[in-house]
């Protein structure tokens, strides 16, 4: 069963969320799962990724950042510019707070007899696997955590010339290879980021990290180093590492995703997360 439904975060710019899972009336483990830059709930095979998790015994709820470009009304693709360029780490914090607020509250999105709301456990995707790390040192109800391909820093790519020119021009652009769309990064994400470094500079507050956490990292990563898996093991010991030798960046992803079995390198990693989060139950 899939059930769709929408999240009102307290900074007023609803997002779209749905919840996979086989429903018998007994209670869940919960997995949220944080899609990463230039991604989107549905993109490439994470519906089939929903399912997996599903037939192993889990509510997999999977959902759009605010500001990640979809709408409430479309959010088959990215195509609000405007609100991408308008995004930045604070407001994805709140969004993943208030997906987890709803969990909790008086009027979930599914019936409370399928909810386990005392395992509840994020896996975040790219720049996803950093948010998701930033916010379960802030929320104790997350169990533990498994960053695929995560970011180890949020700054790590802004040279000083670029920044210099951005600062001036108060906008640069990125290509969406997939669509050729140019999409606009307003200069706030950095003011933001600076004004709320306590909250979102990932070597600090991993290192305060009190729930398990898993990294994944291929070794054909086309986008991201493994270098970034190894230092976030530096700075949390007790992480669990795994080098996936034949994994990309997406594990296997692209959208759209033909196939009806998932790829194996996300395979592997759903298998790696399944088995981690059953032994910090």
């Amino acid at each position: 069963m899939k059930v769709d439904f929408v999240v009102y975060p307290e900074h007023g710019r609803p997002f779209t969320a749905d919840a996979t899972f086989w429903p018998d009336s007994t209670p869940k483990p919960i997995v949220i799962f944080a899609h990463g830059f230039k991604g989107f709930k549905d993109w490439g095979h994470f519906n089939l990724l929903a399912s997996y998790f599903a037939k192993q015994g889990f509510v997999f709820i999977k959902f759009n950042f605010a500001y990640n470009g979809t709408t409430v009304e479309d959010y088959s693709d990215m195509h609000d510019m405007e609100a991408f360029g308008q995004n930045n780490f604070s407001l994805e914090l709140d969004d993943m707070q208030a997906l987890i607020d709803l969990l909790h509250s008086d009027n979930p999105p599914l019936q409370v007899q399928e909810l386990d709301i005392k395992r509840i456990y994020l896996i975040g995707h790219s720049r996803g696997g950093g948010a998701v790390i930033l916010k379960a040192a802030e929320e104790p109800r997350v169990k533990a955590v498994a960053s695929w391909a995560g970011v180890n820093r949020y700054d790590n790519r802004w040279d000083n010339l670029q920044m210099e020119q951005w600062k001036e021009k108060g906008v640069q652009y990125v290509q969406n290879a997939r669509t050729g769309l140019q999409m606009p990064l307003y200069y706030q994400i950095v003011e933001n980021f600076l004004e709320n470094k306590h909250r979102l500079d990932i070597p600090t507050v991993v290192k305060r990290l009190q729930q398990p956490l898993l990294l994944l990292h291929g070794e054909q990563d086309e986008t991201l180093p493994t270098k970034m898996a190894h230092e976030l093991k530096s700075w949390k010991p007790d992480a669990e590492l795994h080098l996936l030798p034949e994994a990309d960046h997406s594990f296997g992803g692209k959208h759209p995703y033909e196939a009806d079995v998932l790829p194996g390198a996300a395979q592997t990693a759903a298998d790696l997360s399944i088995d981690f989060f059953r032994r910090h139950a």
